[in-house]
């Protein structure tokens, strides 16, 4: 097997401006250990705080984590429970950890369906970091990428009927306004650990040109030397977006 694996990252030039992290394995990582599965979802939320310091230092301008989707909620109650006991330490920790991190956090998805105690850290977050100039941290939680189109769809059908839009202005442009990632550029790059390929909902409207990186690491064992592998394969890439 391909040692997935550089000692350090591409020239800031050369970066992604936007990089999407499917970070899945963590379920998979703990069963190999003989551990709960809610013990993996520890480890990665470790990995994903490592993670996520290191990008912004090397540069990326938007970092997109894929934490719960829409379709997570048919896990096993326990599993969920845990899930969600863990974004609440998190949310706590980076209250506090975060603080002198210049790391602006959003958060995508609909976060309404989370309980009061959980809408309230998220809240507290983003007014915290609202005023950060550093890397654009969006944490997809509750997403998907059909119901987030869906979302734009009813939006835009509310605003032709209210007489605020008519049919002929709606492009790829206003649209693009209406996702939760307005005003980011679209990813660059997207990495998926744990060997699987598959998008899984994940930023479909905004991927449209994306370069995808797979790798045969479970999101507890990724560390920066993985992203640095992964960024160098972005920049070997040939990105034509549909031309020759």
């Amino acid at each position: 097997m391909e040692k997935q694996y550089v000692s350090a990252a591409p020239a800031p030039e050369c970066l992604p401006a936007h990089l999407g992290i499917i970070m899945d394995g963590n379920g998979r990582w703990a069963e190999k250990k003989g551990l709960p599965r809610s013990a993996g979802h520890t480890a990665g939320a470790a990995v994903f705080k490592k993670i996520t310091r290191y990008a912004s230092s090397i540069g990326i301008r938007y970092l997109t984590v894929y934490a719960f989707s829409t379709e997570n909620w048919s896990r096993p109650q326990e599993e969920v429970g845990a899930l969600m006991i863990l974004f609440k330490k998190y949310l706590q920790d980076s209250l506090r950890d975060f603080r002198n991190d210049d790391i602006k956090v959003r958060f995508i998805g609909d976060t309404s369906k989370f309980s009061p105690d959980l809408k309230k850290l998220i809240e507290e977050t983003r007014e915290v970091c609202k005023d950060r100039t550093g890397m654009v941290l969006n944490i997809a939680m509750n997403y998907g990428g059909r119901a987030e189109i869906v979302n734009a769809v009813h939006e835009i059908a509310e605003n032709v009927q209210k007489g605020m839009l008519i049919p002929e202005e709606i492009d790829e442009k206003l649209i693009s306004s209406y996702m939760d990632t307005a005003g980011q550029p679209d990813p660059d790059l997207i990495i998926r650990p744990s060997g699987e390929h598959r998008i899984s909902n994940f930023l479909l409207w905004q991927s449209a040109y994306t370069e995808y990186v797979t790798m045969d690491i479970l999101w507890p064992d990724f560390v920066p030397g993985n992203l640095n592998w992964a960024l160098q394969e972005y920049v070997h890439r040939n990105r034509r977006f549909g031309g020759v």
